[in-house]
């Protein structure tokens, strides 16, 4: 900086990254009287939040996340308390199609596994009980997996909310500031940005999405996490034709309808990322793909019109599971990254998790799978 030495910020926390997870931390820790910090290499919400399906999903989860997604539905309920706004939130239940036998079988199974772990919240329709609920679904399909209090938000709305949230509980927000460093110094965390500021705080929280395996690997602490550009589509307004949002076993889709008539249709295709720059670039045989299974399972949806296709940057991790817990090589830093395209249910509640572990205390979640070390011997 000019002038002399470069100046030096204390607060309680820093939360590197202004994403869902790191607005919904921020705003937890603030609520419990800390003085919090956040750090956004460019905007907030600009990449895997604003470019998430919106799922609230507490459909087809790893085992291990369960019960976190059913604990998160209940803080979604609550939007309009938590956050000033109900963030698009509808509970219009979710609904995963088995198009064949094959898919048919793989979602008794899944129920199976459910159920033995102690769940009822999946249940196992019928054709018939399919078509009466999904009438529009193309004449193939054999029955569905359904979870009744599943439902949908939207992402935008929820991350002008949380930040609008975190802002007025005193969070300092900086926008378009990126993290140049990260060590530890004493009793402190120690982050230097990139025009030289440098920061000090006994708790660090790692929410960077993509580039959350980027700081980890700088404190010694590689995790097995990839970038990847998840795309979207959205099309035109048209009649209504469906209520709750569409999965299906063995294809890749997820789809859901607006109030005003608009389809957001995604389901994992990927474009192609670039962390360096922060650009991400379409895949368009991936978006033909992912639009001919939507009218597959749609057939009305063949004369609908694409207003837009989108994608935006997020960390895949190899077993699909976020990294979330305490470092392992650094006191006073926590991971909470790589939700692996399906942290969007989970934001309201990671918040509070990353403020309890901040605190000492036990959010009474078993997080020993997503612990940040898990991949150090494999």
């Amino acid at each position: 900086m000019a002038g002399g030495a470069a100046k030096t910020a204390r607060p309680d926390m820093i939360v590197i990254g202004g994403g869902l997870i790191g607005l919904s931390t921020a705003v937890a820790a603030a609520r419990a009287g800390m003085a919090v910090t956040l750090l956004e290499a460019r905007t907030c919400g600009r990449h895997a939040s604003s470019a998430s399906a919106g799922g609230v999903r507490s459909l087809n989860r790893h085992p291990s996340e369960i019960a976190m997604a059913r604990a998160a539905l209940e803080l979604w309920r609550r939007a309009p308390e938590l956050f000033g706004d109900h963030c698009g939130y509808a509970e219009s239940s979710q609904v995963r199609v088995a198009e064949d036998e094959a898919a048919l079988d793989g979602l008794k199974a899944r129920l199976a596994l459910s159920t033995g772990l102690g769940w009822n919240h999946e249940k196992l329709i019928e054709r018939d009980e399919l078509y009466r609920r999904v009438p529009a679904l193309a004449g193939h399909c054999l029955g569905a997996l359904v979870v009744e209090d599943d439902g949908f938000a939207d992402p935008l709305r929820a991350v002008h909310a949380f930040r609008r949230t975190a802002r007025s509980l005193g969070v300092t927000i900086l926008e378009n500031t990126p993290v140049a460093t990260i060590e530890r110094d004493g009793a402190a965390v120690a982050i230097g940005t990139a025009d030289g500021t440098a920061y000090r705080a006994a708790t660090a929280v790692n929410c960077a999405g993509a580039w959350g395996a980027g700081l980890a690997a700088a404190v010694g602490e590689p995790v097995d996490v990839r970038p990847v550009a998840l795309q979207m589509t959205v099309t035109e307004p048209v009649p209504a034709f469906v209520k709750p949002v569409i999965g299906t076993q063995g294809r890749k889709l997820s789809l859901k309808q607006s109030e005003i008539g608009t389809v957001v249709i995604g389901g994992g295709f990927e474009g192609r990322a670039d962390l360096a720059t922060g650009d991400s670039d379409l895949d368009f045989e991936g978006v033909t793909l992912n639009l001919a299974n939507a009218v597959r399972l749609f057939p009305v949806l063949a004369t609908a019109r694409v207003v837009r296709t989108w994608c935006g940057i997020e960390g895949i991790a190899r077993d699909d599971l976020p990294v979330l817990g305490p470092s392992a090589t650094m006191p006073g830093l926590i991971h909470a990254f790589g939700f692996s395209g399906h942290g969007f249910a989970l934001c309201p509640l990671i918040g509070e998790v990353v403020r309890d572990l901040a605190g000492g205390r036990n959010h009474a979640f078993d997080l020993g799978p997503f612990a940040p070390d898990r991949f150090a011997s494999t």
